[in-house]
């Protein structure tokens, strides 16, 4: 059994990736065995779940008897060492159906630089297409070219888990101009959400 309480979605994990028309989740590292905390209607739609039958889980109940153990050590390793990891995996919806997985799981941190969240998103990769990870990385850094060097520097820090608070703190700008800055990236990357904002700068190699 994964968890023996009822779980409830967070409606400030929920509200992180609530807009993104791609599959995601949030989980919760400071509770034991990382479980997912928020889904969107999308990871619903892809994997077949319903939320009650997410939340509280582990993101590995995707995983199957094809599933790649490496890969899933990837992803792990990339939650021990609180950065972002791209990988392209096995999983499997809730009727058994196998699909291929491109996964970006991130960290996010509170205003304390404290870790806060997980925050996972989920690709179905047509099948045999052609080396999609690269075809993805390609699109993506192509994307990331039409920012200037200021809004590059914003999305790094977006997609290494800081807020803006932290960011104006880092870089020695106010909050608002952050968020000016911020605002004008995800509109050129064409995000709807710091979530796929983040996505993007995962794919590109960010």
């Amino acid at each position: 059994m994964e968890n023996d309480h009822v779980f409830t979605a967070d409606p400030v994990a929920g509200e992180l990736i609530a807009s993104s028309p791609i599959a995601s989740v949030v989980s919760d590292p400071r509770l034991p065995d990382n479980p997912l905390i928020a889904c969107n209607q999308a990871f619903i739609d892809l994997t077949g779940y319903s939320e009650a039958e997410i939340l509280g889980r582990n993101c590995r109940f995707l995983a199957g008897p094809g599933t790649e153990p490496w890969l899933t050590d990837a992803i792990r390793g990339g939650v021990r060492e609180r950065k972002a990891v791209l990988v392209e995996i096995l999983n499997y919806k809730k009727d058994g159906t196998p699909f291929r997985n491109a996964v970006v799981v991130a960290p996010i941190f509170d205003d304390a630089g404290e870790l806060a969240y997980f925050h996972g998103s989920q690709v179905e990769l047509e099948e045999g297409a052609d080396t999609p990870m690269v075809t993805r990385r390609a699109r993506a850094a192509e994307k990331v070219k039409a920012l200037s060097k200021r809004q590059l520097e914003v999305l790094k820090m977006v997609a290494g888990g800081l807020r803006n608070k932290q960011i104006a703190y880092e870089l020695g700008l106010s909050e608002k101009t952050i968020k000016m800055h911020r605002g004008l990236a995800m509109e050129k990357l064409g995000a709807q959400s710091s979530a796929d904002m983040i996505r993007l700068a995962v794919e590109a190699g960010i």
